[in-house]
């Protein structure tokens, strides 16, 4: 059932001023060495504690967020609806007008997003597991105007198909991020199982990449400078990206899952490869090496940061705000394993120091940073919710 209604909880965190301990957590992968200092287990720093409203429960699923100028907020359901959630915490009925989008495993509709003058336009961008032919899945992203009653979406148009689709039902990604250039940035995953996961590496293939497209026709708009390269090819080598934001400085940042450890942050640079499968900070869910067990290779980026055991990560937003003014800048993070928010404090493009916040609130999908500054963040359940987190007082 619904909360149409704001209903305050407890402040989530005890002994806020405490440092915390997930640093002494054993790796997965004890002898791997890092690439350089700080590039994993940065200090941890002091937690505080945050109180938090739900402002709607009883979501199914929920995976994707955008706020609209009127305060309300759209959110999607992995099982292929999008609700709007209005300023009191209402949920409306579901959205007619989207495409069909295959739910299983970790299919369904996915990422969402608006345009910039979406007072203006209406326009819209949602990222879904499509369903193909002979059981085969793989990424979509449509385009469409929401109609100014908001029940509808109109002139819907599947801009953007992953090629080759795979049947599987793991590693769609995916994100979307306007770059604020005329571009749309599109992450998505690998297909997970030993045979798609070689084509991260595969320049022909869309699957571990990011692409970068027109918004409205889809078109290339990509830099891979690899003559035999597909147009629409950022970078490449990645695993399963789940979060993407545009930095301060209005660069792309991604963190995509890893294996048994190496979930990783990257700040992916056109025509580059991030290594995935033969380069990566972890190992096979058995405990076997992940190809010849490497962690650098000439001709592959390093990633800005990793985590050994992971946190899993869903969605990430740089925090730009006036609630949490000592936390300008810093990237905030949903950790689905790690049941968190999770922040890292950033400097000079480096990470200088990690903190779990609300602990235990559930698998987070998705961050976002409000209008007035709040964290606002998706738990990924059955009875999902939409959570407000401000500063205790």
């Amino acid at each position: 059932m619904y909360r149409s209604t704001f209903m305050a909880l407890a402040i989530l965190t005890a002994g806020g001023a405490a440092a915390q301990g997930f640093n002494q957590a054993p790796p997965n992968a004890p002898d791997q060495i890092p690439a350089f200092d700080g590039q994993t287990r940065a200090p941890a720093l002091s937690d505080r504690p945050l109180s938090r409203q739900v402002v709607a429960d009883g979501l199914d699923h929920p995976w994707g967020m955008a706020q609209m100028p009127d305060g309300a907020w759209l959110v999607t359901e992995k099982p292929g609806r999008l609700r709007i959630i209005a300023a009191d915490g209402s949920v409306g009925e579901p959205i007619a007008g989207l495409p069909k989008v295959d739910a299983r495993g970790q299919g369904g509709l996915l990422d969402f997003t608006i345009a910039n003058d979406f007072a203006e336009t209406r326009r819209v961008w949602v990222s879904f597991a499509q369903p193909r032919e002979g059981g085969k899945t793989a990424t979509a992203v449509a385009t469409g105007i929401l109609s100014a009653d908001g029940r509808q979406l109109q002139q819907v148009n599947v801009i953007w198909q992953q090629q080759p689709a795979w049947k599987s039902t793991k590693h769609y990604g995916s994100r979307l991020v306007l770059d604020g250039e005329g571009g749309l940035f599109v992450t998505t995953g690998e297909r997970s199982d030993p045979e798609p996961r070689v084509y991260a590496q595969n320049v022909r293939a869309t699957l571990g990449k990011v692409v970068r497209i027109d918004p409205i026709s889809g078109a290339p708009m990509g830099d891979p400078g690899v003559a035999e390269a597909l147009p629409e090819i950022w970078s490449w080598g990645h695993r399963n990206i789940q979060g993407a934001a545009l930095g301060p400085q209005g660069d792309l940042w991604t963190i995509e899952h890893g294996p048994k450890g190496g979930d990783e942050l990257n700040r992916p640079q056109a025509g580059r490869n991030y290594g995935w499968p033969r380069v990566t900070y972890g190992v096979e869910y058995s405990g076997q090496p992940v190809g010849e067990g490497v962690t650098q290779l000439e001709g592959t980026e390093q990633p800005v940061y990793y985590w050994d055991p992971v946190i899993a990560p869903g969605g990430m937003a740089f925090y730009e705000g006036e609630m949490f003014s000592d936390w300008q800048g810093d990237l905030l993070i949903g950790g689905l394993r790690a049941g968190a928010v999770v922040r890292l404090q950033m400097q000079d493009g480096r990470v200088t120091g990690e903190a779990r916040h609300v602990q235990g609130i559930g698998r987070v999908r998705d961050v976002a940073v409000a209008d007035d500054g709040a964290i606002m963040v998706l738990t990924d359940a059955a009875n999902g919710a939409l959570i407000r987190l401000t500063p205790s007082q």
